[in-house]
């Protein structure tokens, strides 16, 4: 059987151009997670969290889906109920994510990139072979998502206040994008890092 890929933990705080990243990996061929999206579909008619989630969060489901904005609402100042939430999300994620694997896997893929946004908040560093983070200067950052359609400064801080410091992320990743000298230039990076990884995977087998 042929040797399981190399994982590759992409993430970075709010408004750091992650999405962007994660769509030059893609491009660059190599198969992308996007645990948000696998989040979104769960929620979606038939997805598996819509009734659970409705059972423990009673009005959050409406025309058979989680409303997300109802969710939200339900447990952005109340660390109980986000911890409840959590524990039903986070096993379904996880069983999406072994699928995607184990399908890249079998497809050979010599690298998988799994966007995880709370990466480091959640552990889940510990299960990759290296990490890359997004990032860009403070002042960046704040215009990208204040420039967002409903957001407000006090939503964002409430939003960083669960986040990692990008500082510490930094310090932590194998590999940092930095995405506030455009994205053209962030995706030289990408190309760098696919290089790299996949020079290391050789060299294990030279």
């Amino acid at each position: 059987m042929a040797e399981r890929p190399t994982l590759v933990g992409l993430t970075g705080s709010i408004g750091m151009g992650k999405t962007e990243t994660a769509k030059m990996f893609a491009a660059l061929g190599i198969p992308v997670f996007d645990a948000d999206a696998a989040v979104h579909a769960l929620y979606e008619p038939g997805g598996a969290a819509v009734a659970v989630v409705g059972e423990a969060f009673p009005g959050t489901v409406k025309d058979g889906r989680v409303d997300r904005q109802a969710m939200v609402a339900r447990v952005m100042n109340d660390p109980a109920a986000f911890a409840r939430l959590e524990a039903i999300v986070h096993p379904l994620v996880a069983m999406e994510e072994k699928n995607f694997i184990d399908e890249a896997w079998a497809k050979d893929a010599p690298l998988v990139i799994l966007d995880i946004p709370m990466l480091y908040e959640t552990g889940g560093e510990a299960r990759m072979d290296a990490v890359v983070v997004v990032s860009a200067p403070a002042e960046v950052q704040r215009a990208r998502v204040l420039a967002r359609p409903g957001m407000t400064a006090q939503r964002l801080d409430h939003i960083l206040s669960r986040q990692m410091s990008d500082a510490e992320k930094r310090r932590r990743a194998h590999f940092v994008v930095d995405t506030g000298r455009g994205f053209d230039h962030a995706f030289e990076q990408a190309k760098r890092i696919v290089q790299e990884l996949l020079l290391k995977r050789d060299a294990k087998h030279a």
